[in-house]
């Protein structure tokens, strides 16, 4: 069993608004991307991996996320990136959560401004 935590969209706004460390790990397609993306604060780290690309290209989040940061993975409504979440967590990868209802819970919730697909 993983050690993936869910997160709400509130709860990701609170967080990235907070002083704490987060790393945005968005596993959906390239044309997902350029549509509708998550407009994160500059602190914040932003990668951009699919999910059919992320066993070859995860020494890429593990070099990227600073040791003690949140590692919030999403996706369109958090089915992928739960998936992604669970295998990165059983990785050894630490604070991962998944986003609960993903981009589309945050376009709702948070930034309506966001496209919703």
């Amino acid at each position: 069993m993983s050690n993936v935590q869910p997160i709400s969209a509130k709860e990701l706004d609170d967080l990235l608004k907070s002083s704490s460390e987060v790393a945005l790990l968005d596993v959906r397609q390239s044309d997902e991307r350029q549509y509708a993306s998550i407009n994160s604060p500059q602190a914040a780290l932003d990668l951009f991996i699919p999910l059919g690309e992320l066993q070859e290209r995860v020494a890429e989040v593990e070099s990227a996320k600073p040791a003690n940061a949140f590692l919030v993975v999403y996706c369109h409504h958090g089915v992928r990136s739960q998936a992604a979440a669970n295998w990165l967590a059983t990785r050894g990868t630490s604070n991962v959560l998944n986003l609960t209802g993903g981009i589309d819970a945050w376009s709702i919730i948070v930034d309506k401004n966001v496209p919703r697909y």
